[in-house]
């Protein structure tokens, strides 16, 4: 039976939360491995996985590759197996958030995130939401795991504005699991 992407939509705010757990990730920050090569990976600043010049066109590919992934220490990103680390070239951010789930309103609000690798990640403490880029570019990024994150798509990204301006106009900003985000960077 082929893979089926999550639809955010036809979730209860109790499968959300189940699927942002994470379930069956590789423990990629226990190993660490000696040997090193280059994957001849990218992503673009879409969150487009390339290998060797050519996209990759199976999402499932993208989805393994992903889960593998490691940010190091000096910034740097890499696919991490236990016998060697192969080094990956990441534009922006190796994820994109590309659909949005709000349940709740203010500070009980709960905001999930479906990622472009099919993963789910809800804001909140352990999931925050930065804004970046510059003002003729502003953008918005979400933590997805140990350093890991996700630009916050086009569409998405007008959809929470939408929503921090409907809320407070002079603060612009979202709640998700009792914490604050504003939206704009600071002055």
């Amino acid at each position: 039976m082929p893979y089926e992407a999550p639809d955010l939509a036809s979730l209860s705010p109790q499968d959300i939360a189940r699927l942002a757990d994470g379930e069956g990730l590789p423990p990629v920050q226990d190993w660490h491995p000696d040997a090193t090569s280059d994957s001849l990976m990218r992503i673009d600043a879409e969150g487009r996985w390339h290998h060797d010049g050519g996209l990759i066109g199976r999402p499932a590919m993208v989805r393994a590759f992903s889960r593998l992934l490691r940010k190091e220490a000096d910034g740097r990103f890499a696919l991490i197996l236990p016998y060697e680390k192969q080094w990956i070239e990441v534009e922006d951010a190796p994820f994109q958030a590309v659909e949005l789930r709000a349940d709740g309103e203010g500070e009980a609000a709960s905001l999930g995130f479906r990622l472009n690798t099919d993963d789910i990640v809800v804001a909140g403490p352990d999931h925050g939401i930065r804004a970046g880029g510059s003002a003729d570019d502003p953008r918005l990024y979400l933590h997805v795991r140990h350093g890991l994150e996700a630009r916050i798509g086009r569409s998405v990204y007008y959809e929470l504005a939408e929503m921090a301006l409907a809320q407070n106009p002079d603060r612009p900003g979202i709640w998700s699991k009792g914490e604050f985000f504003p939206l704009t960077a600071a002055a």
